[in-house]
């Protein structure tokens, strides 16, 4: 079989171990004697808008509405396909992007009952599509012990974490029906390894190639 360039997105509410997840995984796919894997995450500091985000996120700016932060996002997002993603996967035939985010985030956390699903997903419709969207599927309760444990300040969407799966949910069943994105959906309850195990097995599948022996 042919290699190919691969690009995945790891998706989760925050306290999921979305991080530490893609770290793992980096470290098992990557070749003993190189590294194929390009660790990546969204909101981007480096690309356009980042600085804006981020002081959104943090809450030092306030004056903004969801069509605005929505289209910040996916300007954002371009330019980190146009500087980060696109560049790695078409430097090498058996290279793999992994991100932290992507535009299953921005239907969840932009969208609002007058700006739906659909209208985030025309602002990010020149968006490089994902191989595949991980979600890490993992219990409200448990993202927050996770993140209490963090120490540190919550940041803006870092709340309300029962309905933001919710809208994840509902987001993962638009993109499948609408745009037949292959979206696979993992039970994140476990370890940081046997999290990363379920993800291999099903990149496996999807890219045998990829598997050493």
């Amino acid at each position: 079989m042919q290699k190919k360039s691969l690009f995945i997105v790891i998706e989760g509410l925050d306290g999921s171990g979305k991080t530490s997840v893609s770290r793992h995984l980096a470290q098992v796919l990557n070749a003993p004697d190189k590294d194929i894997v390009k660790l990546t995450y969204e909101p981007n500091n480096d690309c356009v808008a980042g600085a804006f985000i981020r002081d959104i996120l943090t809450k030092k700016y306030t004056g903004y509405t969801p069509e605005i932060l929505a289209l910040a996002f996916a300007t954002n997002r371009l330019d980190h396909c146009d500087r980060v993603v696109k560049p790695w996967l078409s430097a090498s035939d058996d290279h793999i992007v992994i991100s932290d985010r992507y535009y299953l985030s921005s239907m969840v956390y932009q969208s609002s009952p007058t700006f739906s699903f659909h209208k985030v997903m025309t602002f990010n419709q020149f968006a490089l599509k994902p191989d595949i969207i991980f979600f890490i599927d993992v219990d409200d309760k448990v993202c927050y012990q996770r993140m209490a444990n963090r120490n540190m300040p919550p940041e803006l969407f870092e709340t309300k974490l029962a309905e933001s799966r919710r809208k994840f949910l509902k987001g993962i069943q638009f993109l499948k029906e609408k745009r037949r994105e292959n979206i696979i959906n993992i039970d994140g309850n476990g370890t940081i390894e046997s999290v990363a195990g379920q993800i291999l097995t099903a990149i496996y599948n999807h890219a045998p190639y990829f598997k050493r022996d």
